[in-house]
């Protein structure tokens, strides 16, 4: 049953192809939405859209690939789905994985990077898509780490990032009120993109996944006992862009398991 009335709406989600992007675009079609969708593979992006071509309708869906750093090819996707479906009512930015390093690791050219990924895949498509966000009145969800308000040592330049990328969400939810709603997901463990590929590396290979998963939870003190699901974090994502979520701007929903332990 879909939880959430997305009939005659569009959104838009960066880094859709894959994990939480993906499970994102299949809810939101799932539940009415026409759905843009954008990442950098272009050969992942094109098999992923055939089959959701075929799922859910050619009308129904868009895909283009592009890196969200670029601003002009942001601009002419933006250009894209105003063409094609004539507004656009939530964007979703969902991009950027984490880096692993200290402070005592962490080249200037690496501080460098990881800021603009993860501030510019912020900036570039709110900005991009804003007017037609505007005319719709409708909502911004980034997808953002629980690293924002928890560091961690090992990820001190991912850290310092999120939290910068959380503070400008916070100023957007105020400067493009009532218009525009802005929130927020922070992310703790979930079992999509690196740590799929951490399972894949592991030193034991007669580990299975679920033992792996179960013991890495127990490691990081997750209450729930277990890594979240993609699908878990697109729930999340599609409530904050709904019409459910009318009242809520400025806000964050933590996906966790209960590893936040700020209050």
């Amino acid at each position: 049953m879909n939880r959430y009335d997305y009939n005659g709406q569009v959104a838009v989600v960066t880094g859709g192809s894959s994990g939480i992007g993906l499970a994102t675009v299949k809810l939101l079609l799932d539940c009415g939405a026409r759905v843009a969708l954008c990442a950098r593979n272009a050969d992942r992006l094109k098999d992923v859209a055939a089959v959701l071509r075929r799922d859910h309708g050619d009308d129904r869906v868009l895909a283009s690939a592009l890196s969200v750093l670029e601003p002009e090819a942001v601009n002419t996707f933006a250009a894209e789905v105003g063409d094609r479906f004539g507004r656009c009512d939530l964007l979703v930015n969902n991009a950027g994985q984490g880096r692993q390093s200290t402070f005592a690791t962490t080249s200037d050219e690496d501080w460098r990077t990881e800021y603009e990924l993860k501030i510019f895949s912020q900036v570039l498509p709110a900005r991009a898509f804003l007017p037609m966000l505007r005319d719709a009145r409708g909502a911004i969800v980034a997808v953002n780490s629980l690293l924002a308000y928890q560091p961690e040592p090992h990820m001190v330049c991912t850290s310092s990032a999120r939290a910068g990328v959380q503070n400008l969400l916070k100023s957007l939810s105020i400067e493009l009120a009532p218009e525009v709603r802005v929130n927020s997901v922070l992310l703790g463990l979930i079992g999509s993109g690196q740590w799929t590929r951490r399972f894949a590396d592991r030193e034991d290979k007669s580990v299975s996944r679920e033992a792996w998963y179960a013991a890495l939870a127990k490691d990081k003190g997750i209450p729930l006992g277990r890594l979240g699901d993609a699908e878990e974090a697109a729930h999340a994502i599609a409530f904050l862009g709904s019409r459910g979520a009318s009242y809520i701007t400025g806000s964050q929903i933590d996906v966790s398991g209960g590893l936040a332990r700020f209050i």
